[in-house]
């Protein structure tokens, strides 16, 4: 089966030998996205609102380079950094899902970078 390597326009390096997506068979998947600016410096620190909104505003990015819309996102795994960042999170969340959520995890752990409040990839199927 062919993939295809998706990288939108004005990316950053990235930390680790990894792309920000890959579609295959008409299903992207999203790497894991923490909130980093073009210099992979986090952004928006302490704010774990903005940092959701950065992230998903990253992983919109790689969906529509795809072809695809953040209603084509199916699944989401979420990592934060503490639970008491989980409400801000969901409400910045539920903005980018209004109608059908997308089933996905939640999970509080050490994130790679120490300033990150949040990382989410996400598993998004592109029309056919």
């Amino acid at each position: 089966m062919p993939k295809q390597v998706v990288i939108p326009p004005g990316t950053g390096k990235p930390l680790a030998p990894y792309v920000p997506g890959t579609l295959a068979d008409g299903v992207l998947y999203v790497s894991g996205t923490l909130p980093l600016d073009a210099d992979a410096q986090v952004v928006h620190v302490g704010d774990a609102a903005a940092q959701t909104r950065h992230v998903l505003e990253t992983i919109k990015g790689v969906v529509e380079a795809a072809g695809g819309t953040m209603a084509d996102v199916t699944f989401n795994h979420v990592f934060l950094a503490d639970w008491a960042d989980y409400a801000a999170i969901n409400a910045v969340y539920a903005e980018y899902f209004p109608g059908e959520k997308p089933a996905r995890y939640c999970i509080q752990c050490g994130l790679v970078k120490p300033e990150a409040r949040v990382e989410i990839a996400s598993v998004a199927h592109i029309g056919r």
